[in-house]
């Protein structure tokens, strides 16, 4: 039953000259001598000639060998909480398991090895390749197809033309794809930049973190976002094959069946014979790739090798064929034609894909993501344009320092010994030479000025200041007091979360409470002096009246009083005018039209009259009578 595993180093490089060489071609002697039209003429013509080879040979797959786990959709409909419940109780609730990679510094960084082996209880044989990839952290990544934004364009393409243009070793088709809409499906993250996220679709995954672990098994949406270790690379395949070192397709078989697939039910899927892909690892930390060719249900197929055998494999055979060679945990990844191999930008497998318009040769299929196995790499690549990248280390140029060659180095002849260094220092210092210390407070982490020290970063919540040493003042908040309050009443807020339910603590406190103090008693003064004031006799002029009316009222006066004043006046004059006629009549008497005759006279005239005769009496009245 022991798989015999034969090591073919010579494949990788027949397949790597599959490529064609154009022909070389020279000028015949008798035409060398005549002039050099014709020589160009002859190459136009055979260029000619390449083109129109290279249009006839121009093939695309027909897409025909597709094997999907789900008809409708991808993925179950579940929640996470199902696969936990569902699984075993010997796992807890952790439903995925992390490995650490292994971190082999030397080169070569990945070895790859094609192998033709038999499938142990069957008269089967298969060929395929396996990888494995010493550094996974620095020298693996999922990749979208065609480059960065791919999925976001719903685009395919083979796994050659995404891997060329990356510079991968070794490269291998990865996640799944909608057929129809040509849409990346599950999760993606490429190189620490989150592509698309599945929402929580519990199937099989494989990712690196941050730190280097490996992760294998099905993640909830809080593990995929989860940011105080995120994930750098992340794909989302289809049943996980084998667990801590055990096979565990049975479990999957409960914890990502849903409904029915293109190839039957997703029972079939595992069971049915076809091309595979698989990534897994083994006790080192060193990152398994695994691709076997084949063809969907097709028996018989001819084999290089032995050709009355088939050369297919269902999952229960991929997973008992990487337990064998030590694989600890694995996961399945998208077969059929999808499973693709690629060695230097150079098909290194036998797709199943029949192409179009000739049927009779098989074609490499557009795939969606990739597994990249490739160099160390720096970043930035170019190390800031002061250095050089040597297996993913920036080796600096005179004058320069830093992991990315990006900080200079104070020191001649970069700068001279009679000035001050102004050039860019590392976090945390300041200075000529860079040598003096950054100091922030308050468990403040600061860049500063590089000549004066003075803090250019935001200080933590509820600090500001040079050196981060000052209070955030009252109605202020967060990294360095940045943010208003928005508490009700204009009051406080905590200095650094911003809550108004906060109590204030030392000098703040006894001064909020002296504020309040003074206000208080300011305002029971004011209080006083209105009530005072209501219980006062109104008058016009009383404040309380409104300044229009005031206003009104003064204008009113002032008008009586004004004509009050000239109705004295004109009387005044009137009386000093008939004053002054009396004393201007006496210096002329004789304008006089009238006699003037006391009565004292005429009494006494009359008693006289009396005794002296009649005559007389008669005479005088008749002249007072006439000159009257």
């Amino acid at each position: 039953m022991e798989a015999q595993l034969r090591s073919l180093p010579g494949a990788e490089r027949s397949r790597g000259r599959r490529k064609r060489r154009a022909p070389r071609v020279s000028c015949p002697p008798h035409m060398a001598r005549e002039p050099s039209v014709k020589c160009p003429r002859v190459w136009l013509l055979l260029g000619l000639c390449v083109r129109l080879c290279q249009a006839r040979n121009s093939r695309v797959s027909m897409d025909d060998d597709v094997l999907l786990p789900y008809v409708n959709g991808h993925g179950p409909s579940h929640s996470h909480r199902h696969v936990r419940d569902c699984q075993s109780v010997f796992h807890g609730n952790t439903t995925h398991e992390t490995w650490p990679s292994s971190n082999h510094s030397g080169l070569p960084v990945a070895e790859s090895t094609s192998f033709v082996t038999d499938v142990p209880g069957t008269s089967r044989w298969v060929y395929g390749h396996m990888t494995v990839v010493l550094d996974p952290l620095r020298t693996l990544s999922v990749l979208e197809p065609g480059g960065p934004g791919g999925c976001g364009m719903n685009h395919r393409a083979s796994v050659e033309e995404t891997a060329e243009p990356a510079a991968c070793l070794y490269a291998q088709n990865a996640g799944f794809f909608d057929t129809k809409k040509d849409k990346c499906l599950g999760n993606v993250v490429s190189d620490g930049r989150m592509v698309q996220n599945s929402g929580g679709v519990q199937n099989a995954q494989f990712g690196i973190r941050k730190d280097g672990g490996l992760v294998f098994g099905y993640l909830s949406q809080d593990d995929v976002l989860d940011q105080s270790n995120p994930f750098v690379q992340l794909v989302s395949g289809v049943v996980w094959l084998l667990r801590d070192g055990e096979v565990y397709i049975n479990e999957s078989l409960k914890a990502e069946c849903d409904k029915t697939q293109e190839t039957g039910n997703f029972r079939t899927f595992v069971d049915v014979v076809s091309a595979r892909t698989a990534v897994g690892h083994d006790a080192e930390g060193r990152l398994i790739l695994f691709q076997i060719d084949g063809q969907t249900r097709v028996r018989g197929l001819v084999n290089l090798l032995h050709s009355k055998y088939q050369i297919n494999m269902n999952l229960w055979e991929v997973a008992d064929f990487l337990k064998k060679y030590g694989v600890i945990n694995a996961i399945n990844l998208d077969g059929g034609g999808s499973s693709t191999y690629v060695i230097k930008g150079s098909l290194g497998s036998y797709p199943s894909d029949h192409c179009e318009p000739d049927g009779r040769w098989r074609c490499g299929r557009r795939v969606s993501t990739i597994l990249c196995v490739h160099q160390r790499r720096c970043q930035p690549a170019d190390c800031s344009g002061h250095g050089d990248c040597v297996d993913g280390r920036c080796r600096c140029q005179e004058g320069w320092q830093g992991a990315a060659c990006d900080s200079l180095l104070c020191q001649p002849p970069a700068c001279g010994p009679h000035g001050v260094c102004t050039a860019e220092c590392l976090p945390g210092f300041y200075g000529d030479g860079c040598n003096q210390t950054c100091t922030c407070v308050n468990g403040g982490s600061c860049s500063c000025d590089p000549v004066h020290g003075r803090a250019i970063r935001a200080c933590p919540s509820g600090f500001h200041g040079n050196a981060c040493e000052q209070v955030c003042p009252l109605g202020f908040f967060g990294p360095s007091c940045s943010q208003e309050c928005r508490c009700d009443d204009q009051c406080p807020c905590d200095p650094q979360t911003g809550s108004c339910n906060a109590t204030l603590q030392g000098e703040t406190n006894y001064t909020l409470h002296r504020a309040g103090h003074c206000l208080a008693k300011q305002m029971f003064t004011s209080w006083r002096r209105d009530e005072d004031a209501r219980r006062e006799k109104p008058h016009l002029t009383e404040s309380r009246n409104p300044p229009s009316v005031v206003e009104n009222v003064r204008r009113t006066w002032l008008i009586i009083t004004f004509s009050l004043a000239s109705l004295l006046s004109v009387s005044l004059l009137l009386h000093l005018v008939r004053a002054c006629r009396g004393p201007v009549a006496a210096h002329f008497p004789e304008r006089r039209d009238f006699s003037y005759v006391p009565l004292t006279d005429i009494n006494g005239a009359a008693s006289r009259s009396e005794g002296s005769g009649k005559g007389v009496f008669g005479l005088d009245d008749s002249d007072s009578q006439d000159e009257i």
